[in-house]
């Protein structure tokens, strides 16, 4: 199934884009989308502990199943005071 992904800060330095489209298999989770990236961007693996999701614009655990189309973005955490 299709999903699009987004990216921010860090993240989407890294992608080297804000969005990204990929194909996820059916059931997948918003943790199976991350998994893709990490493979695809390694240096990304570094924010798996920390990484936040929102699955269409809503804050979501990783374990959130995706559907067709669904909107996955992925925040690295925020620092400073």
């Amino acid at each position: 199934m299709h999903v699009r992904i987004r990216l921010f800060a860090r993240l989407r330095e890294m992608a080297g884009a804000g969005e990204l489209a990929r194909e996820v298999a059916d059931g997948a989770t918003a943790s199976d989308a991350w998994r893709l990236l990490v493979r695809e961007f390694p240096p990304m693996g570094d924010y798996t502990r920390n990484v936040a999701c929102a699955v269409n614009e809503e804050y979501a655990q990783l374990s959130a199943r995706l559907k067709d189309g669904d909107e996955v973005a992925f925040l690295p955490p925020v620092s400073g005071g």
